[in-house]
């Protein structure tokens, strides 16, 4: 009976020794990177994301969240996620036109109608598409999020009609589409990083910017620029990426919560930017910015050059099917 004892007990250390190894190879602590502070709605969405993934498999994946670009500005964190040193980000789609050329014809502009119009393109079958091309890169699409409508504000006149941005030195995102809109509406486009962006705007060596509103808020653009222009020039999505790298560690049901927790992030991403619409612009205004409404239908008429240009790149059926998804 003492020798059964002692070689029960031997086994059950060895398989509490095992269990525990098991566990040890599957926990996981996520590096989660985005570029935007702490009061943005990326960092709410990061999160969300955080809380969800750690509930749902009872703290065996832990997610530390990094704002503010300490793991890099968002091209940079995107070559990170390629090559496996960070794990995930919530990335604007703008600088993923970089490495996936295609992703550029959501940055059209005045393509979407609404929130809702962009949504049903994003979360059918060409948004599916596009996570399929990432993959090839080293990325794992899990979800769109939402970065919102972009308008223009700067620190030198009203916009209510193209021949006001004539002239202006306007920050845009480093991809070319946006240079090349906002060249076609005669400002002079300067595409460089957010964080530089800001240094150059409170310097003043730039006129404006262009963004969603919740950026402008949050980033109190009001005490550099003067001039906000309502002209939800374009729809900007974010995409909350994993590295394939670390995709490829997780087991089937950790992979499956993983997707699960970041649609989930996104839904509430967006659920925030609907909700907070109109009181980021009541603060804005509050603040002592003066906002203009303008006939968008100029501005449409004043870029159809862009389209032209991007119809042989995208295909004239793609860019068709996205105007009548609405």
């Amino acid at each position: 009976m003492k020798r059964f004892m002692e070689r029960f007990l031997c086994a059950a250390a060895f398989f509490v020794f095992w269990f525990a190894a098991a566990r040890e190879v599957h926990a996981l602590d996520l590096k989660l990177g985005h570029a935007i502070n702490e009061e943005d709605v990326f960092h709410k969405a990061a999160l969300k994301f955080e809380e969800l993934v750690e509930a749902r498999t009872n703290g065996e994946i832990t997610v530390t969240v990094y704002p503010n670009a300490k793991l890099g500005d968002e091209r940079n964190l995107l070559e990170s996620l390629r090559m496996g040193t960070v794990d995930m980000g919530i990335i604007t789609g703008g600088p993923v036109i970089n490495f996936l050329p295609g992703f550029g014809v959501l940055d059209l502009p005045f393509l979407f109608s609404s929130p809702e119009h962009a949504y049903k393109v994003l979360d059918g079958s060409i948004g599916a598409g596009f996570f399929a091309e990432m993959e090839k890169l080293g990325w794992k699409g899990l979800a769109y999020g939402e970065r919102g409508f972009r308008n223009l504000t700067n620190s030198k006149r009203p916009v209510e009609k193209p021949e006001d941005i004539k002239g202006l030195k306007i920050r845009v995102m480093q991809n070319q589409i946006y240079i090349d809109s906002f060249t076609a509406l005669g400002a002079n486009a300067v595409p460089m990083a957010w964080t530089e962006a800001l240094t150059a705007l409170q310097q003043g060596t730039i006129d404006g910017q262009e963004n969603p509103l919740n950026v402008i808020a949050a980033y109190n653009i009001n005490e550099s620029n003067k001039y906000l222009s309502i002209t939800r020039h374009a729809y900007a999505p974010n995409v909350i990426l994993m590295s394939m790298r670390t995709w490829n560690k997780l087991t089937p049901e950790q992979q499956k919560i993983v997707t699960e927790s970041a649609l989930l992030a996104a839904k509430h991403n967006r659920g925030l930017d609907n909700e907070k619409e109109a009181e980021w612009l009541q603060s804005l205004k509050d603040k002592g910015m003066q906002v203009s409404e303008p006939d968008l239908a100029l501005f449409r008429d004043a870029v159809k050059g862009v389209y032209e240009k991007y119809e042989q790149q995208y295909g004239k059926e793609l860019i068709q099917s996205i105007l009548d998804a609405k």
